[in-house]
């Protein structure tokens, strides 16, 4: 009878010698994980390698901490933390908040298609500054047999904004100052020209996008990172609102009609 094997290049576990469904040593691209990993990397440096399949640069570990930082809470006014929130407060189990928060945090509006297209935008122009007035003043067309809807504004911009918002500006400053910062520095020189070619200001997307680049990621790993870096703040929102209750939430709160008085309820009066 053959044994069924899983093709992996990034694990590799040694089986514990009296339970085959067990693991006594992990290797993650070579590296012990139990035994060495945990001792000596920090969680960036873990996600670089699980990642990259390699050990990152001191400049590199510190660029991807800080972009960590950067997207771990989107704050109230994101899409996907409203979703988590909503389930938060309505009674949604946590996964199911946080699948909320992913879906709505997928799409092509600050989520995680935007990053996909605006990396494939690097990759067309690089630093090219013409090559990026040429395909954002003239978008290419889209597939009509893919699933994505068309981008409705360039990718790593923001559509509603007047202006460059603050956080996003501290972000760029801060990230362009690691050596490994190619694409954060080029955009921070051209964002003006940028923003006027988009007709719209840089948004955090588009940030994140160019430290994808120096990080050397390909469109589906940044994607998949992006979705995953933004999840504590949706986690901790729809906790928040979940532990609020609906009568404080208020988007519910004027379709509520209560047929007792929060005293013979047992819940704070409000």
């Amino acid at each position: 009878m053959t044994k069924e094997k899983i093709c992996s290049t990034i694990w590799n576990e040694t089986a514990e010698a009296d339970n085959p469904f067990a693991a006594s040593v992990c290797y993650c691209s070579g590296y012990d994980v139990y035994g060495e990993v945990l001792k000596k990397a920090s969680w960036s440096e873990y996600l670089f390698l699980l990642f990259q399949g390699e050990r990152p640069s001191k400049p590199q570990a510190g660029l991807l901490e800080a972009l960590a930082i950067a997207l771990a809470n989107p704050g109230l006014r994101d899409h996907s933390v409203r979703a988590a929130m909503n389930g938060g407060v309505g009674g949604s189990t946590n996964a199911a908040s946080l699948m909320a928060a992913l879906a709505v945090g997928a799409g092509a509006l600050g989520g995680g298609r935007e990053i996909v297209v605006a990396l494939d935008y690097w990759t067309h122009c690089g630093t090219d500054l013409n090559a990026w007035s040429q395909l954002l003043l003239e978008p290419p067309q889209q597939d009509p047999a893919d699933i994505w809807p068309p981008m409705e504004h360039p990718p790593g911009f923001d559509p509603h904004g007047a202006s460059c918002a603050k956080p996003v500006r501290q972000v760029l400053d801060y990230l362009s100052q690691f050596d490994c910062a190619d694409a954060l520095i080029w955009l921070k020189q051209n964002r003006e020209q940028l923003e006027r070619f988009a007709d719209c200001p840089l948004a955090m997307s588009g940030v994140a996008a160019a430290a994808f680049v120096d990080l050397a990621f390909s469109a589906d790993q940044a994607e998949m990172l992006y979705l995953l870096l933004r999840l504590p703040g949706a986690a901790v929102h729809s906790l928040e609102q979940k532990r609020f209750g609906i009568l404080k939430y208020p988007f519910f709160a004027d379709a509520i009609t209560l047929t007792d008085t929060p005293e013979q309820c047992g819940t704070e009066h409000l």
